[in-house]
């Protein structure tokens, strides 16, 4: 018995990456189907015929404070981890990684897009600040998603009350315990690490984490702040984007159902290009529950593709030509 158990578990992990590849397949294409079940192509092109052009306008102008936010935190993070204060070099860098994390999933390219222009140092140093800068606006949305989603299946799907507010307290509580790994130090080395010391499995884990302790407190205050920023703007832009496709203003409930978005696509295994198939999927599923019609959700989520991957991405490519040119 214990042999075929070992056996199964080998096997897994030989075929681990094909398993979970072949999953993303399924998923991917489950929500393609989805998306072409719920609407069709002359829908999206009288959403486009009837939309409001100066909400639109007003959406692309938002691109500017939040490349902006998304410039200064990589400042700060250059400065504080990496000791680069050259700010054409951290402007550039940016762009660059823009163009590369646009054509891969989950926008992995990003992390090698920002070190070409970085040569005296190491892409594991480049790795870790990149990671570092987008670890802040990732708790963020995962609060926030995970606080909105449980509050979706409360309302959508009624879940027990003792249930959603047990899970509530749970996530409460990560969320400190996160918080204070970031702007606490000596919270590394408190009661609870030193248990967690006994677990080698947890400890592993928390191993991995342990260049964050060195992060220093005013950074992570800074970070946490301009992230917010980063993420709300990001957000009003979707907004804006519904209510002109929808040609209705119900700012909260757009509200919502972009948190829940951005919250799924951002957690989602995805395999497309620029999360393309994943971001319209869940936008077509999450803002129908509330009332939208399947063909502005469409539009919205594609047109925030277009605003805030796609245009820098190409601004970032033609950056890329230019250096490598000189």
């Amino acid at each position: 018995m214990e042999l075929t158990r070992e056996k199964i578990l080998n096997s897994f992990s030989v075929y681990k990456g094909k398993i979970f590849l072949a999953l993303k397949f399924i998923i991917a294409a489950g929500l393609l189907s989805y998306i072409i079940s719920s609407i069709e192509l002359p829908e999206i092109i009288k959403a486009l015929q009837d939309a409001d052009y100066l909400l639109i306008f007003s959406a692309f102008i938002l691109v500017v404070p939040n490349i902006y936010l998304q410039y200064f935190k990589w400042k700060l993070t250059c400065k504080s981890i990496l000791n680069v204060d050259d700010k054409e070099k951290i402007f550039f860098s940016l762009f660059q990684g823009f163009a590369a994390g646009a054509f891969t999933p989950f926008r992995v390219g990003e992390y090698f897009g920002r070190a070409f222009l970085f040569k005296d140092k190491t892409l594991v140093q480049i790795t870790i600040a990149t990671l570092v800068d987008k670890i802040f606006p990732l708790i963020i949305l995962a609060f926030a998603g995970s606080i909105s989603g449980l509050a979706f299946i409360y309302y959508f799907y009624d879940v027990s009350f003792y249930i959603a507010v047990s899970l509530l307290v749970v996530i409460s509580i990560l969320f400190y315990l996160v918080i204070h790994l970031l702007i606490d130090p000596d919270f590394w080395n408190n009661f609870l690490f030193n248990k967690i010391r006994n677990s080698q499995r947890l400890y592993k884990y928390l191993g991995r984490l342990r260049f964050l302790k060195h992060l220093e407190k005013n950074y992570s205050a800074k970070m946490f702040f301009i992230s917010f920023l980063f993420y709300s703007c990001f957000l009003f832009q979707f907004i804006i984007l519904v209510a002109a496709f929808s040609n209705e203003i119900n700012f909260s409930d757009y509200l919502w159902g972009a948190v829940l978005v951005m919250f799924a696509k951002t957690f989602f295994p995805a395999i497309s290009f620029g999360e393309l198939g994943v971001r319209e999927g869940v936008s077509v599923f999450f803002l129908g529950q509330f009332g939208v019609a399947a063909a502005a959700a469409f539009n919205a989520s594609f047109f925030l593709f277009f605003i805030n991957i796609l245009v820098p991405s190409l601004f970032g490519l033609i950056f890329l030509f230019k250096k490598n040119n000189a």
